[in-house]
């Protein structure tokens, strides 16, 4: 299947929450502190408003779930994505990262959109449905993600902004050349 290029359709289904499961071998005391002080270490930030990112209250000690080990998640909205990804990908320490979408194909977003910072852990996928009646939202009150008021920009905004990086990229000649539309 060829990748989708329909704009109207890859902005309307574009994800907007992510997980970031944070593991540690439960048993393992220096391990357990890693995670608890990387926990901390976000919570500041986010208060600080380096980006947003929301820890789930709960740390848990044994497996969670499809997750085999010690483990607790960050919820992150699409638009601190980058922001948690830079941060965590420095300052994991040897603790492994399980980064997933939030869809409503929770199981294939376990499954097979994920990525890992770290070494993988083997997942028990069969504790999880393979479709949910709608996407599960997470702290509707920050109006961020899915529960944000509205899109960022327009599909009209958009195709604005693309022509003109593309203008502004026919001066590097490293960059690729976006192919004709089949209108043109």
């Amino acid at each position: 299947m060829a990748p989708q290029t329909d704009l109207e359709h890859v902005v309307n289904s574009e994800i907007k929450e992510w997980h970031f499961h944070i593991y540690f071998h439960q048993n393992n005391a220096e391990e357990h502190a890693a995670a608890l002080d990387l926990r901390d270490a976000v919570l500041r930030l986010r208060r600080d408003g380096a980006f947003v990112a929301v820890p789930l209250f709960r740390v848990n000690t044994s497996p969670m779930g499809p997750h085999p080990v010690g483990s607790y998640e960050i919820w992150v909205p699409s638009t601190s994505f980058a922001s948690v990804f830079s941060y965590l990908s420095q300052n994991r320490g040897n603790l492994s990262i399980f980064i997933h979408p939030l869809t409503k194909e929770e199981r294939k977003d376990h499954e097979s959109r994920n990525a890992w910072m770290g070494a993988p852990f083997p997942l028990d996928l069969s504790v999880l449905p393979d479709m949910m009646p709608e996407v599960p939202l997470q702290y509707p009150s920050l109006k961020l993600g899915y529960s944000a008021p509205g899109p960022e920009f327009t599909l009209e905004e958009r195709r604005h902004i693309g022509a003109n990086i593309e203008r502004i990229l026919e001066g590097e000649k490293e960059a690729a050349r976006a192919p004709p539309r089949k209108s043109d």
